[in-house]
């Protein structure tokens, strides 16, 4: 299924919601179609791929200190490729290991193929003499929407 970008009222983008999750928001009036794929409708909405709020919502949320650290972010920040040799990338390596105090941080974890992760095991990427190719950076929520 796909998604739709929810814009707040001043047209910030907020995030995203199913179809279905959309249409709901059209039904119950409290946003209105602003982009929506041409000759599809889904009842009478026309299937959104855009909605915008009638009414602005606050988010001081998101002055914060950016989305919070999840697997999925962590691979998705890094486009799926190995920190260490640049392939593709199934699982997570903590460059400060978890046994020596690492803890799950954006900035202790990167994405790492198996074979890598193996090989570095319970040792620090100096140690194992596998170099970072880039270092790890926390997202903010302006690139966290982007993702």
């Amino acid at each position: 299924m796909s998604v739709v970008l929810v814009l707040n009222a001043d047209f910030g983008p907020l995030h995203r919601v199913s179809v279905r999750h959309a249409i709901r928001m059209l039904f119950r009036e409290v946003a209105v179609v602003e982009e929506a794929r041409p000759d599809a409708r889904m009842g009478v909405f026309p299937i959104p791929t855009v909605v915008r709020l009638v009414s602005y919502v606050v988010t001081r949320w998101r002055h914060g200190r950016g989305p919070g650290w999840s697997r999925a972010g962590v691979l998705t920040r890094d486009g799926r490729r190995c920190a260490y040799c640049g392939g593709t990338a199934s699982t997570i390596d903590h460059v400060l290991p978890r046994s020596r105090g690492g803890g799950n941080t954006w900035l202790n974890t990167v994405a790492a193929c198996g074979r890598c992760n193996q090989r570095k095991g319970n040792r620090t990427p100096a140690e194992a003499r596998m170099p970072l190719r880039q270092a790890p950076t926390a997202p903010g929520w302006a690139a966290a929407a982007a993702l």
